[in-house]
């Protein structure tokens, strides 16, 4: 069957009945995806702005090949892999439907990043500026390939939250090197997991990954990292690692940059000894603003999820920079008070002089630079106000 998407037309396997198009098929594609690829989308468009010299993209697991084909509409020279050679033969005919030019390769994404450069068979421009990972689950067994061989961005995504989050904690430990804590700051928890491992990855090659754009919805979290080959940038990257220290009774947290964690034994607010500790994770900033910025200007209107996108960037752009969030609905809960409306909430810690802002990924939560103690001050029971 066929589906428009941005500014391409493409075929994907027929849904069976009852299913979106493409989902759970041989050849995978995901419809719901759909906003996460506009965004990558306007993202190579800011970035190619950003560096002109960038031309090159790999889509490391192509499926159907829309990420790719969407790329190479944009300018791109399109290279896409996969292991499963239906999904490179449906990928190399998308792009020849669009009169679009590309390379198609049955080959493990492993295997064509560390066969590229001058000596590579592909060819002497085969090094490729951009490469995008975005595997079933962990990107993992992919990153020590693509941060080591990349010229100037790795995309990546990682949809196995689960780990990430701490709610399947040993699946994390194993797969991160890190400990996740599940919390009720799962989003942020997860991003900065994948961050922490992914900029030590890219350190064991004197490379800094810097990320200049994050995001996080329920069923991935998405990071774009710029590459730089001066190991004192690596440096200053590890030592935004730290940890999190988070107390299960009163939901305070801080937390310390810092290569050996120093958990307290009780908490400084509650006195309490139920105590959490993450680590190490990245937190330092998960964006750039003024790149994110730009890519807000680079949503189009053919993108199917163009006003979602530009809505998730704006607010991306103006979170203020910390490493956890709250959730209004579990402080009030924990606090025996009702809700108010969260424009109100923001207000009140506004009014009262704290910086305070939404979340791109709930429409409850919030971060901040007041205490817990600061919060329940000065903001209002719903029955009060």
């Amino acid at each position: 069957m066929n589906v428009d998407e941005g500014a391409v037309e493409f075929t994907v396997p027929a849904a069976r009945d009852g299913a979106d198009a493409g989902v759970g098929d041989d050849v995978f594609y995901n419809p719901t995806q759909e906003l996460n690829r506009d965004i990558t989308i306007a993202t190579l468009r800011a970035y190619q702005e950003r560096e002109p010299r960038t031309e090159t993209y790999l889509d490391a697991m192509t499926a159907s090949g829309v990420r790719g084909l969407r790329a190479a509409a944009s300018g791109y020279e399109v290279t896409c892999t996969d292991t499963d050679p239906d999904a490179v033969a449906l990928a190399q005919s998308n792009l020849k439907e669009n009169e679009l030019d590309g390379q198609t390769l049955n080959m493990d994404a492993n295997a064509v990043l560390y066969q590229s450069g001058p000596e590579s068979p592909y060819g002497p421009e085969s090094i490729f500026d951009i490469v995008d990972l975005d595997p079933f689950g962990t990107p993992i067994p992919f990153a020590d390939a693509a941060l080591s061989n990349a010229r100037n961005l790795v995309c990546v995504t990682a949809t196995d939250t689960a780990p990430l989050c701490g709610a399947h904690q040993q699946s994390g430990i194993r797969t991160y090197s890190t400990l996740p804590q599940n919390t009720e700051y799962h989003p942020e928890m997860g991003l900065r997991v994948l961050l922490s491992a992914l900029i030590r990855t890219a350190a064991r090659y004197d490379t800094a990954a810097t990320p200049i754009l994050s995001h996080v919805t329920r069923h991935y979290a998405r990071t774009y990292l710029e590459l730089d080959t001066r190991a004192t940038h690596a440096d200053e990257l590890v030592s935004n690692l730290g940890y999190v220290h988070h107390c299960e009774d009163c939901l305070t947290r801080r937390h310390e940059f810092s290569h050996t964690a120093h958990p307290p034994s009780i908490c400084n607010h509650c006195e309490g000894d139920r105590i959490l500790t993450a680590g190490p994770l990245y937190l330092g900033s998960v964006r750039e603003q003024a790149f994110t910025r730009h890519v807000r200007n680079h949503i189009t209107a053919e993108m199917g999820e163009a006003q979602k996108a530009d809505s998730m960037l704006e607010t991306i752009e103006n979170e203020i920079e910390t490493p956890t969030h709250y959730d209004q609905h579990r402080l009030c809960k924990q606090w025996t008070r009702s809700a108010i409306a969260m424009d109100e909430f923001i207000e009140q810690l506004r009014t009262a002089g704290f910086d305070a802002t939404r979340t791109h990924y709930s429409g409850t939560s919030f971060k901040t630079d007041a205490s817990i103690e600061q919060i329940k001050s000065v903001t209002t029971d719903s029955n009060e106000s």
